[in-house]
């Protein structure tokens, strides 16, 4: 079983809790630390900010990196202290996991968008150079592009213009919200230029859009980011798909593909010119403000973090349109309960 990475300054135990739940019907027992769970993306982003929360005093908010859609089931799964207070995600929640938390009695769900980030395509500075396209990917890593089994061993199968060397392609794992937005934002635009494909029923076609293959030429390479940047840094006929801060922090390693002719970049990811630009949140339990000590102070360290001069932007991250930063902002403040009905 792979194991979770976690931060904390302090060392803690989840049965360390104690205590009741808040009169408005809060977690149904208390703990003294902050719990996150989530995505390998916004786990620099989050460890930094519960530093600085630490600073605050009390105990340091405890991080793990789960996977978007791992952290997504443990935070959905309940109320109460052995349940995380926060899931961090690299895609916006599903209506099928709002509908999990709802019931499993998770209501009052904050949502907060932190930043943006993108999916980097990227190979070893001493890469071949190579330039994608969303057809090309979905070529190359679909189990069964256009609903054919995939038999192509050499990227010039794919394209007769990519070079004549294995497929061989480093990658989060089903439980990551960046394998998500792989299957949302790349892999499905390249299987809808087929117009028979967009004519297919709805689960007919996701399944031939974004499932993909597992005879070696994509690597799960789980939760660890940091392991395929050090993966094809060593390999240049390798390619690996991250989260751009992780691109951005190895100059000397990498260089980024482009996507459609769009390098990704810090402002090609801002104006989502790179096909590859997503949202990143966070997802805040309100039943669990009164019982679980330091948790709304974290919660609001964010925004002190998130702005141009703030140092989330140093760790990577790509900061949001002013009117987005003043609008989450508000409901941190506010703790706004999230409304559904744009969920899909």
């Amino acid at each position: 079983m792979r194991k979770a990475i976690t931060f904390g300054i302090a060392a803690v135990s989840l049965a360390a809790v104690g205590g009741c739940g808040s009169s408005s019907g809060g977690a149904r027992g208390s703990r003294d630390f902050v719990r996150a769970v989530g995505s390998s993306t916004l786990y620099p982003f989050a460890t930094a900010v519960a530093e600085q929360a630490g600073k605050a005093g009390g105990k340091s908010p405890v991080i793990e990196s789960t996977g978007t859609g791992a952290g997504m089931k443990l935070f959905c799964a309940g109320v109460g202290a052995r349940h995380p207070d926060i899931e961090n995600a690299s895609r916006r929640m599903k209506a099928s996991e709002y509908a999990d938390c709802q019931k499993n009695g998770v209501t009052g769900i904050v949502e907060i968008q932190v930043g943006l980030d993108g999916i980097a395509f990227a190979e070893a500075k001493n890469g071949p150079g190579m330039q994608l396209t969303p057809l090309d990917v979905y070529k190359a890593l679909a189990a069964r592009p256009f609903g054919k089994a995939n038999t192509a061993r050499l990227w010039s199968e794919v394209n007769p213009k990519l070079p004549a060397q294995p497929i061989l392609v480093y990658g989060p794992p089903t439980t990551s919200g960046t394998r998500d937005a792989l299957a949302d934002l790349i892999l499905t635009r390249g299987c809808e230029s087929d117009t028979a494909v967009k004519a297919l029923k709805e689960d007919e076609r996701k399944k031939i859009c974004t499932e993909v293959r597992d005879d070696g030429a994509y690597v799960d390479s789980g939760e660890y980011d940091n392991l395929i940047v050090q993966k094809i840094s060593q390999n240049p006929r390798a390619i690996g798909i991250f989260g751009y801060s992780f691109l951005e922090e190895n100059p000397d390693k990498l260089k980024g593909i482009p996507m459609s002719g769009i390098v990704p970049s810090y402002q090609s990811i801002v104006d989502f010119s790179y096909p590859g630009a997503r949202p990143l949140f966070i997802y805040v339990k309100q039943q669990h403000l009164n019982a679980v000590r330091g948790l709304a102070g974290y919660v609001n360290e964010w925004p002190k973090a998130w702005g141009p001069d703030g140092y989330l932007k140093k760790k990577g991250m790509v900061i949001a349109s002013d009117e987005v930063r003043a609008r989450n902002t508000d409901i941190a403040a506010k703790m706004t309960p999230m409304d559904p009905a744009g969920l899909k």
